[in-house]
């Protein structure tokens, strides 16, 4: 969700609570000595000259970071959304508005991506666009507004192919399977969940919570979601990536990233704002973070797996 949405809220440690789970710390147990915590100051790559980016993803194959960018208020059908193309070698802009909306189906807040095929999909005010991953041009828009969405957020496949959408607003996950919309989940406890990823090493998709004072949850399409984690969270969590059978996640609510596994949260890394959806460059083991009211991309290394 962009920091435009966001009000001020002071990032409070919760202690963990009775039954073994791990509550929400910057203290991390020696099984999480995954990398020093690293300050904004230790990035690798600054990149500038966005208009509110929300979101990033790796394209593995042409080596490039699309960035999705709001370009005005997120939640305003201004047609102003667009989708920028970076290297992801040097940083450099190669196409500021790689791909945008049509006259018919305009591109109003580009929010999380995802990419299947030679499809980049981006998630907007009122539905999901299908853009080719090479050109840019736009060729799917699938429309999402009968359900009356409140924040359409995030985009992740599950494992029977079909793409996951969150929908922040109304705390739901949507189903799209070719241009077939479905009601996934809805269910309050998962918090208003705005990120998602599939989790490779659980086989289950990941849900962070906007909402405070609820759970990170594992889910499988067709069963009930399943709280992991630490057994609160302040909330304002944003972007979320699996890797080395961790989960990596944004937290607005203390502008860092945060690593998660069966021992318990910790600090990985300090940012200089409230950082929004992040990407994992697998080829060079970074994270990407975009910061919407700094209309900027940050790049931090990660160690060696």
């Amino acid at each position: 969700m962009g920091a435009n949405r966001v009000g001020a809220m002071l990032f409070i440690g919760l202690t963990a609570c009775n039954g073994g789970e791990q509550g929400w710390t910057d203290t991390a147990p020696e099984t999480l000595t995954w990398l020093r915590v690293q300050g904004a100051d230790a990035s690798v790559m600054r990149i500038e000259g966005f208009a509110g980016p929300e979101s990033v993803r790796y394209d593995p194959v042409q080596d490039v970071w699309f960035v999705g960018n709001f370009d005005g208020d997120g939640d305003e059908r201004d047609g102003n959304g667009f989708v920028s193309r970076v290297s992801a070698a040097t940083g450099s802009i190669e196409a500021l508005r790689f791909a945008v909306g049509t006259e018919a189906t305009p591109l109003h807040a580009a929010r999380g991506t995802f990419i299947t095929g030679d499809t980049l999909w981006v998630a907007d005010i009122d539905g999901v666009h299908g853009f080719d991953r090479v050109t840019g041009a736009h060729h799917t828009f699938v429309d999402v507004s009968a359900f009356e969405p409140g924040f359409l957020n995030d985009i992740a496949q599950g494992a029977d192919g079909a793409l996951y959408v969150t929908d922040t607003g109304r705390s739901a996950v949507y189903r799209i399977a070719g241009r077939s919309v479905t009601e996934a989940v809805v269910d309050e406890r998962l918090g208003g969940p705005n990120g998602i990823t599939w989790d490779p090493a659980r086989r289950q998709l990941v849900l962070v919570p906007w909402q405070p004072d609820h759970r990170i949850h594992l889910w499988e399409p067709g069963t009930a979601p399943r709280a992991f984690g630490p057994s609160t969270t302040p909330g304002r969590l944003d972007g979320v990536e699996a890797i080395d059978r961790r989960i990596l996640f944004a937290s607005q609510s203390d502008s860092s990233l945060h690593l998660l596994d069966a021992g318990g949260t910790r600090v990985v890394v300090r940012t200089s704002g409230a950082p929004a959806d992040i990407g994992i460059d697998t080829s060079r083991r970074r994270v990407a973070v975009p910061y919407v009211g700094l209309n900027r991309v940050d790049v931090w290394q990660l160690p060696p797996q």
